[in-house]
This record gives structure tokens, C-alpha cells and sequence, in this order.
């Protein structure tokens, strides 16, 4: 535990790596499933999803900042663990939160997952509130993003409106409210899946994941796409700097756009063993971070758009 809070402090005061890295390894990733982190524009709170396993139930967790740069012990945010919520994502100005969550919109049934937000009240957030029906429908939405003009960009799988299994779909904001969500062209969806997009505020590059690609390493990878001088978004890259043969994705830029944190699955369990293995070997390792269970990488953000 100790050197666990030794690296967080490590951590705190580094630069992210040049390779994925565990972020907060011990601390906030543990042999627990962790997933879906969010700081806030001023960088003073961290959000991110606490996972059982087979994603039965997930619940929000918090963390401040403290004047030392470190972080404070995880909480249940004081909006969460009931129902499961997940996927938490600020607005630009840090003064809305979003997030997907199966709560009911009245009563105490459990509903499909439908996206939400709260809105910052001095140093408290007001009751979650759900997007409503220009949003939100008797299919699942997930994964908000939020561009600084108030545009949203979420996962649906809608029949018979995307490109292919699952989508992206941007819901525009204009004066009377969200338009109809729309799919995003060609350039980011295809007849596969495509899930779990982060956007710029400024809407110049969008990064998701897709699954089934014909370069797809095998369990997922995030790709990017950028806008073009004509606001086109341009063909999807594989971000091949940064995937594993696991399913990588949930990603999150910082506001100051040095640092991605992304998910992964990815883990050091062997197949075999060159020697009969220990049942105290087997806890340690099944009891270690590098376990399969979702953890939070971390790395520079550099070099990663292209440069034009």
C-alpha cells in the first residue's frame, strides 16, 4: 500500500509516459476493474468508473485534488451507488457533469441506460436530471462527450439509423434545445462497431473505438479522426502507438490536451507454466492488477494527432 501512495505522489508531479502507462498503479488502477476517467477543466476532481465483474453493476467514484498535487481516497460520488452509473464526462466550463446511468426516471424499477447530467451548484452538483426523449429512447445510450459549443457526441445502437452495429451519433445544441442525434458519416462509422468517443471542445478531432476492423489488433482499438480545412472528418487511423490485442478504449484527453487516458483490459496472465504452479501463486497472480480486469493507462498526448 505503501509504495502504491509513493507512485500516486510519483505521479502526480510527472509527466505522462510516451508509451501507456498504468495510471496511479495500486491507487486508482487496482486488481479491481476501473474504467472511464474524467478530470475537470481546472483539474481539481477526478471521476471514473468503479466495474463488477461482467459489468453487472459500475457505480462513480470521486477523487480531489489536494494542495500537495495528490490525490484523496476514492468515494462513491454523492450522485451514485444505487443504480449503476457510468461514463462520466464534463462540460467544457466544468459546470455540467454528464454521465449514463440505468436509474428510473421515476419510482424504483431499474430502465435501459439513458444519459444525464448535474449541474454544478457552488461546491455541490443538483439532482441528476435525464437528457429527456430528444436524447434519450427506449434504446441504450452511452459515452457523452461534450464540445465547447454545448454539440454532444454519444453511443447508441439504433436499428435500421447508423452505419453499422453500434454508432456514434452527434446530437447538435442549438437555442431551443438538442436536435435529432445523427449518425456521424463514414469516416468514423462502419458496418462494424464503433462505441466510447471522446471530442475536442473545438470538434477538430474525435478518438473511439472500433471493433472488427481488418486492422484491429483483436479486441478492440481506438482510432482517430481529425476535421479536415473543409470541417469534413477525415478517414479513421488506427492509433497504433498506443493498442494492445485487448480491448483498449474510454477515451479521455486532458483539458490542456497533453495527456490521454484511455481503458484496457490487457494483462500479464500466462497461458502456462514451465512448472506445477502454487495455489498461492495462482491467488497472487489472479490478485494482481495485471489480472484482466479493466485498468486506466495513461500516456503523452504528443505526436499523436498528425501534423499538418
Amino acid at each position: 500500500m505503501f509504495l502504491g501512495l509513493l507512485t500516486a505522489m510519483v505521479q502526480a508531479f510527472a509527466q505522462a509516459p510516451a508509451t501507456p502507462g498504468i495510471f496511479q498503479e495500486g491507487v486508482v488502477s487496482t486488481s479491481l476493474s476501473e474504467r472511464d476517467m474524467a478530470i475537470s477543466p481546472d483539474g481539481n476532481e477526478m471521476y471514473y468508473t468503479l466495474q463488477s465483474g461482467m459489468g453487472v453493476y459500475s457505480t462513480i467514484l470521486i477523487r480531489t485534488k489536494k494542495p500537495d498535487g495528490s490525490w484523496t481516497a476514492a468515494e462513491v460520488a454523492p450522485f451514485s451507488g444505487m443504480f449503476s452509473d457510468l461514463e462520466p464526462a464534463f462540460s467544457h466550463d466544468g459546470r455540467r457533469l454528464f454521465f449514463c446511468s440505468n436509474r428510473p426516471l421515476a419510482g424504483d424499477q431499474k430502465k435501459d441506460y439513458d444519459l444525464w447530467v448535474l449541474n454544478r451548484q457552488g461546491n455541490t452538483w443538483s439532482e441528476p436530471r435525464n437528457l429527456g426523449a430528444g436524447i434519450n429512447t427506449t434504446a441504450d445510450e452511452y459515452y457523452p462527450s461534450i464540445a465547447r459549443n454545448g454539440n454532444l457526441y454519444f453511443t447508441a445502437e439504433y436499428k435500421d439509423k447508423g452505419a453499422g452495429r453500434e454508432d456514434i451519433y452527434l446530437s447538435k445544441w442549438t437555442d431551443h434545445g438538442y436536435e435529432a442525434a445523427v449518425p456521424l458519416d463514414t469516416m468514423v462509422n462502419s458496418k462494424m462497431y464503433e462505441f466510447n468517443a471522446f471530442v475536442s471542445p473545438d470538434e477538430q478531432f474525435i478518438i473511439f473505438t472500433s471493433y472488427g476492423r481488418k486492422d484491429d489488433a483483436g479486441g478492440g482499438d481506438l482510432y482517430i479522426s481529425e476535421k479536415n480545412s473543409s470541417g469534413a472528418w477525415t478517414m479513421a487511423r488506427n492509433l497504433v502507438q498506443l493498442n494492445s490485442s485487448r480491448l483498449d478504449y474510454c477515451p479521455f484527453v486532458s483539458p490542456d490536451q497533453r495527456t490521454l487516458y484511455f481503458t484496457s483490459n490487457r494483462h500479464a496472465l500466462p497461458s502456462s507454466y514451465r512448472k506445477t504452479v502454487t495455489l498461492e501463486e495462482l491467488k497472487k497472480s489472479y490478485q494482481g492488477i495485471l489480472n484482466g480486469a479493466d485498468n486506466i493507462y495513461w500516456m503523452s498526448f504528443e505526436g499523436i494527432r498528425s501534423r499538418k
